[in-house]
């Protein structure tokens, strides 16, 4: 009976595919086989039905180095297929056509020619030619959301973001050349648009690009270099070294460079386009303002007047509390303006007027009824106003230095409730409607029921057979489990997508935590040597009192923070009350071995500024999660192989001290290390981001000047020789020389033997003292902390 299964099997199931490069024509790869595939011959990309849902998939290109595949590119992400019978066919007429269930053609690319092949090249980019290497389509001329090294961005191939990180179909915004071959960011709702970026307001050339090119080309390169026919380019901050790279539109409307560590297999932000969040359009829908706060990051709230559509939908916006025709022209004495603080509504205008008065611009409003929702006034600088009535308050967001007024048009009813309190800064939900079904119908095909009868006849015999060998073989082998299984399950990944180690291994890698190499109020950390010869520095916490499923929902927020300024973390251990954390080694230990030892010179002091301010902007600004690091000093500053630093320690506060976070960004306790800490510590005042720009600019001075800021320094003026600590020592050096040479030969670490550059240890000075003001408020962002710096990282002043 056995013979008759196996010939039955043989008669009905079709043959496999081999993993290859190569689709030839006449073939196809079905959905219902993971191992139809094409693979790179560098192994490096594949291609095939990437699931994108329940029972949905796409077919994509993905790259395969990366811990997670990462998909590049899409066929079908507007209209998923079916998880059964749907497939890839290679026609002998060469036109490759992906059809849904086998019945429905999704897409195809259309071409007619004989001796077709498809294959998937070494670059990622998936090519149907000839036989004799004719290229007649190709996947890198019609992208998706992304473009990897040699592809290009032209007038009919624009980027468009995903709807989400988990919704893989086409989102809100669009990376494109327009009318004026420009290349543009554009926001594209389902009934409004605007473009966003470069600043919308300029002229071309204000922002330093050309509208005489007819090419209409941007490409980037595997070195880093991303170059546009318009005059725009942009260089990685590891620019020169040649790596896998990609360029994406991502799902927040920001554009992103990412470089690729192989070391760790993860992908790194190497450059993104826009700094601040709320800049981008849409994110919050009509009537609705995007803020940023360093507790809840970027997060949504309506404006006065205005209640939310969907909590879990906040593009869709506000809509107001008011009856709509409270704003008619006939109710025009019953209505008023609110004077709302630092608010821009960008957009949307009826038109610009000059007015000489707020009142002048109130009544143009007033006449146009409700055609006019508000009001924005800025003053021209020619003894007038400009007047800007609002046909739809949209792109609104907190703007502290927005040189305008805002009202909103309001019933008078609703403004004698206007000052009743709301919840500015209300979690922002971000579960929109991720899946949606298709308006799609599959007929039941007839079935042969004698076929049926026979197939299901012999699955039955034989099943009933590998039964039975199954009970031989586990009576006969189950003493010979494998020794290493339990090894295997304990080194899987978790869920966090942290590799989880035992105590004993540790404690093992460690030989008994007997080389200390670091210690803070976190804990102490020891080098160690994995299973896996991997050099390590492994963090025992202190005794901590939250659970292990607490501290794991901890440690896979810090996994989502992903930059190459911060040190990676490996693993942990969750063993009774021990915590361990394991991190990558760094080669030349922290800032603070190294500052004091003459092995930096100004080049390498220099760009650990830099790259220290990026890391920084990315804990307060760009990850998911806002993370305050709070111990901002040089022992926390970590130096690779290259130099490079790494901010260490910024998730501590989130895994020590859950409770002193819960909805406040109040602490209970001063945080920090004695010459680094704020102000804001000592008289208990708000803690926010700029606690820790205040201590990145005391290390920054410490790292031009060469001395710790803890020490007191000999100042000699014209009252003998007076004591000043670090802070005070380089303002009073600055305000008592004539010249900038001068104060800067003082105050320069004499190790750098004059060897430094001008205009970067002038502009390191000036950012590190605007970062120690004792307002908060004075200080700037690391955002914008990183901008000033970057604008002078390629100066190349001869050294003095």
């Amino acid at each position: 009976m056995h013979i008759l299964v196996f010939l039955l099997v043989l008669l009905i199931s079709p043959s496999s595919f081999a993993a290859t490069d190569t689709l030839p024509e006449g073939s196809s790869l079905s959905v219902e086989k993971p191992s139809d595939t094409l693979v790179s011959a560098n192994g490096d990309f594949s291609a095939g039905f990437f699931q994108v849902g329940d029972n949905a998939f796409c077919f994509s290109v993905w790259f395969t180095r990366s811990k997670e595949p990462t998909v590049i590119w899409m066929a079908n992400r507007d209209e998923p297929v079916n998880g059964k019978y749907s497939e890839l066919s290679l026609w002998r007429n060469g036109n490759l056509v992906l059809f849904d269930a086998g019945r429905t053609t999704i897409w195809s690319t259309a071409t007619v020619f004989s001796q077709s092949q498809l294959k998937l090249m070494d670059n990622g980019n998936l090519i149907l030619g000839t036989l004799q290497g004719t290229v007649r389509w190709q996947s890198f001329d019609s992208p998706t959301d992304t473009i990897l090294p040699g592809q290009a961005v032209t007038e009919q191939a624009s980027l468009v973001s995903s709807r989400s990180t988990t919704n893989y179909s086409s989102g809100f915004y669009k990376l494109y050349f327009d009318n004026d071959n420009v290349l543009r960011f554009l926001f594209k709702g389902s009934t409004l648009s605007s473009v966003y970026w470069p600043e919308p307001w300029k002229l071309p050339v204000d922002a330093q690009r050309s509208t005489y090119n007819v090419t209409k080309i941007a490409v980037l390169d595997s070195f880093g270099h991303f170059t546009s026919s318009d005059g725009f380019q942009i260089f990685s901050t590891d620019y020169g070294m040649k790596l896998y790279r990609r360029l994406t539109m991502d799902a927040d409307g920001n554009l992103r460079l990412y470089s690729f560590n192989e070391n760790h297999k993860m992908w790194e932000v190497s450059w993104q386009a826009i700094s601040q969040p709320c800049t981008v359009h849409g994110l919050c829908g009509a009537n609705s303002m995007c803020t940023y706060d360093p507790v809840y990051g970027r997060t949504c709230y309506c404006l006065q007047g205005f209640k939310v559509k969907n909590p879990n939908d906040w593009t869709l916006g506000c809509e107001p509390e008011f009856n709509p025709a409270d704003l008619s022209c006939n109710r025009s004495e019953s209505l008023g303006f609110l004077h709302i603080l630092n608010t821009e509504l960008y957009g949307y205008d009826w038109n610009v007027t000059a007015v000489s008065s707020l009142k002048e611009c109130q009544n143009l409003c007033l006449e146009l009824c409700d055609n006019c929702k508000g009001i924005q006034l800025k003053f021209n600088g020619i003894g007038t106003y400009n007047c800007y009535p609002k046909t739809i308050l949209l792109n609104g967001r907190d703007s502290p230095n927005f040189d305008g007024e805002t009202y909103l048009k309001l019933p008078k009813a609703t403004l004698l409730s206007s000052n009743k309190p709301f919840n500015k800064h209300a979690p922002l939900k971000c579960s929109v409607g991720l899946s949606q079904r298709l308006n799609r119908f599959y007929q039941k095909p007839r079935r042969n029921s004698t076929l049926n009868f026979l197939v299901w006849f012999a699955c039955g015999i034989g099943a009933f057979e590998m039964s039975m060998i199954f009970l031989v073989w586990f009576f006969l082998f189950r003493t010979n489990k494998r020794p290493d299984l339990e090894d295997q399950q304990r080194h899987l990944l978790s869920a966090t997508g942290f590799q989880r180690f035992t105590y004993a291994e540790l404690k093992s890698a460690s030989k008994g935590f007997s080389e200390e190499i670091g210690r803070g109020a976190g804990g102490v950390v020891y080098k160690g040597t994995l299973y896996d010869h991997r050099v390590a520095a492994i963090k025992r916490l202190g005794e901590a009192n939250q659970g292990e499923a607490e501290f794991l929902a901890e440690i896979s927020t810090i996994g989502m923070l992903n930059h190459m300024n911060l040190i990676d973390m490996w693993g942990y251990c969750v063993d009774g009350k021990h915590r361990l954390l394991v991190y990558e080694f760094m080669e030349h230990g922290s800032l603070a071995e190294n500052l004091y030892s003459n092995t930096l010179d100004w080049k390498k002091r220099f760009n650990i500024a830099v790259g220290t301010a990026k890391g920084l902007a990315y804990l307060h600004e760009e990850c998911l999660e806002w993370v305050l690091h709070c111990d901002v000093k040089p022992q926390n500053i970590l130096l690779d192989s290259d130099f490079q630093p790494k901010v260490a320690d910024f998730g501590l506060s989130k895994l020590l001290n859950r409770d002193e976070r819960a909805g406040s960004s109040a602490f209970s306790r001063i945080r920090g290390t004695r010459g680094y800490m704020a102000p804001e510590w000592v008289y208990n005042l708000r803690i926010t981001s700029k606690v820790d720009v205040y201590s990145y600019g005391v290390v920054v001075l410490e790292m031009v000047t060469g001395k710790s800021p803890m020490e007191i320094h000999s100042l000699e003026n014209s009252n003998g020789i007076e004591q000043r600590r670090l802070l005070t020592w380089v303002t009073d050096k600055i305000n008592s020389a004539p010249t900038s040479k001068f104060w800067i030969e003082e105050i320069v670490d004499p190790n750098l033997e004059g060897r430094y550059v001008i205009s970067q240890v002038e502009i390191l000075v000036k950012v590190a003292l605007q970062c120690v003001k004792d307002d908060m408020n004075e200080r700037p962002s690391m955002s914008q902390v990183a901008e000033m710096l970057q604008s002078h990282d390629n100066d190349r002043v001869s050294p003095r």
